[in-house]
């Protein structure tokens, strides 16, 4: 159930609409304490659709929710279950999505 919610999901994190893309975020940012590990399941999905375009957008706001997201999943999620999809998308990046989360893994 939680795979075919998050599988919808996921395409508002992508949205063409620079309002829907951040208005996505930002629920994934109040949705990451309340799911916690519980995101196991497609935490492999979420990190390349959070990362992806959303730490390199010159728009600020998609910008900062997009930080604050990965923020979340720092505090919230067990690193364990982060330190393999954070080194796969930094091995792919470039600019500022690259530093941004090459200095989480660190």
């Amino acid at each position: 159930m939680l795979f075919q919610i998050f599988d919808a999901f996921k395409s508002r994190l992508h949205d063409s609409n620079s309002k829907v893309n951040q208005v996505a975020l930002e629920a994934m940012h109040k949705m990451i304490p309340l799911l916690k590990d519980h995101l196991s399941p497609v935490i492999n999905m979420l990190i390349p659709a959070i990362v992806d375009n959303n730490l390199n957008s010159k728009n600020p706001g998609i910008y900062a929710a997009a930080t604050n997201v990965i923020q979340a999943l720092c505090q919230h999620v067990d690193n364990s279950l982060l330190l393999q999809p954070f080194c796969t998308k930094a091995q792919f990046l470039s600019g500022k999505a690259k530093q941004d989360l090459t200095e989480k893994l660190a």
